[in-house]
């Protein structure tokens, strides 16, 4: 039996949990930042076990595979570890925290021949791989430009503090990094081809955010005051823009944000080809425009029996059943433990690899300099 452990037990971590058990994977514990915060998890997810020490999870020869979900700075130093002790990892993005480090992992991982993974379960809604094959099969045509944001409003206001915004632990990009990296695999997964060079304005709106005195409201509803909290200088973005080109030159643009009051999860493309043009919102996820010039333009609704064969079989209720975000992981996972119990990460994986990870650092380090440099920087 595959055995799985999932690493941190914040707002993903138990995403994880939740997804690999509707997967059919066993959950075989939880770790935490410390061994209450360990056992509190586990008794809540209903797990067997809340582990101790990061340690005692390597060491445990019935742990196979370990899921990474801890706060970025700690990504490259768990999974160096995780794969040294000959564990299958999936690695929540971003891989690492530089270039370096992504690149390092890449080669420990392929020459140790361990399943890795990152996170990006963007590609796994079903109408996200219709998409792409609509593409890779030329229905499309020839892509001309691809337009597209990703908004939230989670820190819109001053007062909201998380561990995400500081450049220490969440790296020199915070907005691009956190959520916008999504936007940009997806869109090189559907297309079929690589981001090649890229131009940026980032924004900080709040230059100083204040930290609760006492302890941090992630995603809070209320609006607190500013005695109980005390400043905190700010050095990543709130926002940007980022120009980019594709590797047949086609031209692109994505507007990131975590400051749009009303747009809690959403992210949204539109891609214009020489015969069609495709266009999705993750809030409606069940629903694919596809625009026309001589015909009525169409909606197509998640349906496995509409559906390409790639599409349809990351697709299991029928229509008018919605699937959305917690299914984006269990098709995630469903395909990366098939990969391990056939070997076929080693030969094809259709998963996002560890070289995935790697090519979106960096394109952030390239967005970085683009944005300090005030010029266009190739990947």
């Amino acid at each position: 039996m595959t055995n799985a452990v999932v690493i941190g037990t914040g707002f993903i971590g138990p995403v994880h949990v939740e997804a690999l058990r509707r997967a059919g994977v066993n959950v075989a514990g939880i770790l935490g930042s410390n061994p209450a915060k360990s056992r509190q998890a586990a008794e809540s997810l209903g797990l067997p076990k809340g582990y101790s020490s990061f340690a005692e999870v390597l060491e445990d020869p019935h742990v196979s595979v370990v899921h990474i979900t801890t706060p970025n700075r700690y990504h490259h130093e768990q999974t160096k570890a995780a794969l040294l002790a000959g564990k299958h990892v999936m690695c929540e993005k971003p891989l690492a925290m530089s270039p370096e480090q992504s690149s390092e992992l890449v080669a420990l991982a392929k020459d140790r021949g361990l399943a890795a993974g990152v996170a990006y379960n963007i590609r796994f809604y079903p109408l996200c791989h219709e998409a792409a094959e609509r593409i890779r099969t030329d229905l499309l045509g020839k892509v001309f430009h691809v337009v597209g944001s990703y908004t939230q409003d989670w820190l819109l206001y001053p007062t909201d503090y998380n561990w995400r915004v500081s450049a220490e632990d969440g790296g020199q990009l915070r907005a691009v990094a956190d959520i916008g990296t999504h936007w940009l695999d997806l869109i090189q997964f559907i297309v079929g081809q690589k981001i090649v060079s890229v131009c940026a304005d980032l924004s900080t709106i709040h230059e100083f955010r204040y930290r609760n005195r006492g302890s941090a409201q992630t995603f809070s509803q209320a609006k607190p005051s500013l005695e109980t909290h005390e400043p905190v200088a700010i050095q990543t973005e709130d926002c940007g823009s980022i120009l980019f080109r594709l590797a047949s030159g086609a031209q692109g643009t994505l507007w990131v944000s975590q400051t749009t009051a009303g747009k809690k999860n959403s992210l949204q493309f539109e891609i214009a080809g020489s015969e069609q043009a495709l266009a999705w919102e993750s809030q409606r996820p069940n629903e694919l425009w596809i625009g026309h010039r001589t015909k009525p333009n169409e909606t197509l609704i998640r349906d496995p029996s509409l559906l390409s064969q790639n599409a349809s079989r990351i697709s299991n209720y029928p229509g008018g059943h919605n699937e959305g975000f917690p299914d984006s992981f269990k098709q995630l996972f469903r395909v990366f433990y098939n990969a391990i119990a056939t070997g076929s990460h080693l030969t094809e994986p259709r998963f996002p690899t560890f070289e995935d990870g790697h090519y979106e650092i960096l394109l952030c380090d390239a967005i970085f300099r683009s944005n300090l440099e005030r010029r266009w920087i190739d990947v």
